[in-house]
């Protein structure tokens, strides 16, 4: 059965390229939300296993993204993604819980896979 993923960004190009990739790749994309507080509620609704998550986003950053999905007992895997390199989010990304860092331009199924832990 493929992984279950919720697309957390902005830009509605990067949400297209990363659905497809990731279906490409055998992954279930289930939704995809523009915002924090779209991306809170549609996790809450769809209970993805797996939560690619854009640091920048217009009404909150990623990592208070990342904070209000750990909350729940049956909380999903959560990947960041961004333009930007690792070494501006290092500290962050470290204390946050998710399980990852992954650049947008480096995005594959394998690679979100193994951060995912399968």
């Amino acid at each position: 059965m493929a992984a279950t993923v919720l697309i957390v960004d902005d830009h509605a190009g990067f949400r297209s390229f990363a659905r497809a990739l990731l279906e490409a790749e055998g992954f279930d994309v289930v939704g995809e939300a523009t915002d924090g507080a779209s991306a809170v509620a549609l996790a809450r609704k769809l209970e993805p296993e797996l939560v690619l998550l854009d640091v920048a986003l217009p009404d909150m950053d990623g990592f208070a993204v990342c904070a209000a999905l750990l909350q729940n007992s049956a909380s999903p895997a959560v990947v960041f993604t961004s333009s930007r390199d690792v070494s501006s989010y290092r500290r962050r990304l470290t204390r946050s819980g998710a399980r990852g860092f992954i650049a947008k331009s480096e995005l594959s199924g394998p690679a979100l896979a193994a951060l995912a832990g399968g």
